[in-house]
């Protein structure tokens, strides 16, 4: 009990200056489901379900750290994944602990067993309440977690790696590792790092947790640890990587490394691309404080949920009525600021654009997803339509209106042709409505 406790209280503390920070909730809000399923262990059940729902939306199961509750994670270290599903339209389940502590069961034999009557069962049965009142893409079902989140979210992966395409954990342990035998919830030796196995071994621990066998697929997974992580120490980090690779059947040999920022070192597995099979990210100086800025928007590309489904209208090309070129960016170009201009139409990523659920323009994805955007929030004639960072402000709302014209949600202005050009290079910019042709697109 005392180990118990002191992890209770080094994890709030651990995560303090993330939520001193925290935001309002969005227009939609975090609604509490009663009734939904079986319920062995009294989770909380809470749904987010944004104003625009996409047509086959995904679903992300976001499960909080110790001591958390629901409503701390949704507004708080967890918030970017809110603002994304107003983005994007997918929905949230958001489980919670009830028991002393608000911690998740990853240890007792219920808890390491598909189907075995503790926190997983509960978390399920929210899983399936959900799919049938929405019309969920059932392949693009997710989960990520924080701390004792992150340990349920490898836990979940592993139990049920029939319903979850991919999950993303930030300071957790492999699956299986903090199991105990006398019903506690605490395992020091896997917490200290000091459990260590084989690839192999890890994967039957894995296979174990699905009584009769499982024979496919599992999903794609990414790990994020500190390598300062003293709560849930770092070796538990490289045990990981073996559980997943071996898992997917994959080399623990990095297929490719990079460094996203300085501080990052980015290994991924069995690919090259931002939905590699497993990827790693260590966070160098850094403890148990995950995640920090700019993270989710990594994890939200991994897990797919930018894309496939997300959009109100499907990727590809903004066509001028007038020139019957594109609407381009230069050179291929994600660099922030880049001045979008007219081109020859080629079906290049560049000239690729999806109206999402928010009402967003955006080219490319995964790693550099930007939105068409007005040029520094400008609302008078002559702005340019540049490409940036999707933030979600007005200035990179945008409404396809039934006369062909299309026209910023902030200024009412209409997307045209620079002095109506219609020449490759002509820039392209905002300008006062008149309905000519060089102000009409077409989406196909």
């Amino acid at each position: 009990m005392k180990r118990l406790l002191a992890f209770l209280l080094l994890l709030p503390l651990a995560v303090t200056g993330v939520f001193l920070t925290a935001r309002p909730a969005e227009a939609a809000t975090l609604t509490r489901v009663t009734g939904f399923g079986a319920n062995p262990t009294n989770l909380g059940m809470y749904l987010y379900v944004p104003d625009n729902v996409a047509p086959k939306p995904a679903l992300l199961v976001l499960v909080h750290y110790c001591g958390g509750s629901a409503g701390a994670i949704f507004t708080g270290n967890g918030h970017d994944y809110a603002t994304a599903a107003d983005r994007y339209g997918y929905l949230v389940v958001v489980p919670e602990a009830t028991r002393d502590g608000h911690c998740f069961d990853v240890s007792t034999k219920a808890g390491l067993t598909r189907d075995g009557g503790s926190d997983s069962t509960g978390v399920m049965a929210m899983v399936a309440w959900t799919r049938q009142h929405y019309n969920v893409d059932p392949g693009r079902i997710v989960v990520s977690g924080f701390s004792s989140g992150a340990m349920m979210t490898n836990v979940l992966a592993a139990e049920y790696p029939d319903v979850f395409s991919a999950g993303s954990a930030f300071s957790g342990v492999p699956a299986g590792c903090f199991a105990t035998t006398d019903g506690s919830l605490w395992n020091s030796q896997c917490a200290g790092g000091s459990v260590v196995k084989s690839a192999q071994q890890w994967a039957d621990q894995a296979h174990a947790m699905y009584p009769g066998g499982y024979s496919g697929t599992y999903p794609r997974m990414q790990l994020w640890h500190g390598n300062q992580d003293t709560t849930l120490a770092y070796p538990n980090y490289g045990e990981e990587i073996k559980q997943w690779t071996a898992l997917r059947g994959l080399s623990q040999t990095p297929t490719v490394t990079d460094h996203p920022q300085s501080s990052w070192t980015r290994n991924r597995y069995g690919g090259t691309g931002t939905q590699a099979g497993v990827e790693g990210i260590t966070i160098a100086g850094t403890g148990h404080t995950l995640p920090q800025a700019g993270m989710i928007a990594y994890a939200i590309s991994f897990l797919g949920l930018d894309s496939g489904g997300g959009g109100t209208t499907a990727g590809g090309p903004v066509r001028s009525v007038a020139a019957g070129r594109c609407l381009d960016v230069p050179g291929q170009s994600s660099t922030q600021g880049t001045r979008t201009q007219l081109w020859d139409c080629h079906g290049g990523t560049n000239q690729t654009w999806t109206t999402t659920a928010a009402g967003e323009l955006t080219v490319y994805s995964g790693d550099t997803l930007r939105c068409l955007d007005a040029e520094g929030g400008g609302t008078t004639s002559g702005t340019a339509a540049i490409i940036w960072a999707c933030h979600g402000g007005a200035n990179q709302k945008w409404r396809t209106n039934s006369d062909g014209t299309v026209t910023s949600a902030q200024s009412g202005l209409c997307l045209e042709l620079a002095a109506g050009s219609t020449a490759n290079g002509t820039a392209v910019r905002l300008g006062t409505c008149h309905q000519g042709t060089a102000q009409s697109w077409t989406r196909n």
